[in-house]
């Protein structure tokens, strides 16, 4: 390729990253432990409450069971959290598939450019990815809402270009023919099949070995 395409092909790679879905691996499994947490927090207080009650201590019973009921909301809350965090990572596990290959193209430009100008000060790859705004000013219940409706924003504006990216044709020279597909196909792995052998090769044994192999089995006879 000639420089000038190997320097289109390098400067898709912000613009293939800039729609991907935030990464929020961590932030899942912080809602997932949390909402783990209060369900047992829940359970063990509700034991309390009525190994409580059983004994008489009516006023203690209740206030086991008003924290019971706050972990278990507490646990809604994170469930909500996690349902829409999941979604998200799903929406990267897509983005990833079908950026794939036009994000290896671009660094594997970058790469033969660099060794085609080594004293060419190219300045390093950068992500344009966006950050996951997690950390929301607020009390956990209202950033949460926020985050949800946040992340619901973004899945709509995913899906949209999603669907954009993957309707786009490629035209033919001849105007009068259809379209040659896809412009930007999903990346797909080959799959493993079986392994084709042939069959094995049939030994036909020597005269000398046939010949030895007749002696022997006269000589079993005349032992019998």
């Amino acid at each position: 390729m000639r420089d000038g395409l190997l320097l289109c092909l390098r400067d898709t790679y912000p613009i293939e990253t800039a729609w991907a879905p935030p990464w929020a691996g961590d932030e899942l499994r912080q809602a997932r432990t949390g909402a783990r947490d209060a369900h047992l927090a829940a359970l063990r207080i509700t034991v309390e409450a009525d190994a409580a009650h059983r004994r008489g201590e009516h006023e203690k019973a209740r206030q086991h069971q008003s924290l019971a009921s706050s972990y278990l909301a507490m646990h809604d809350i994170y469930r909500e959290r996690e349902t829409a965090l999941a979604a998200t990572m799903e929406d990267r596990t897509d983005w990833e598939r079908t950026t794939r290959q036009q994000r290896q193209l671009a660094v594997a430009a970058d790469a033969e450019l660099r060794r085609r100008h080594p004293d060419q000060p190219w300045p390093p790859l950068r992500s344009a990815e966006p950050e996951l705004d997690s950390d929301m000013p607020g009390q956990y219940i209202e950033a949460t809402s926020r985050l949800i409706e946040d992340l619901a924003t973004r899945h709509r504006e995913f899906a949209a270009k999603l669907a954009d990216r993957q309707s786009i044709m490629i035209p033919a020279e001849d105007p009068d023919f259809g379209d040659l597909g896809l412009a930007f196909s999903a990346w797909t792995t080959a799959g493993k099949d079986a392994i084709l052998q042939p069959p094995q090769p049939e030994i036909v044994p020597s005269q000398r070995i046939l010949e030895l192999l007749t002696d022997r089995d006269r000589d079993m006879e005349l032992s019998d």
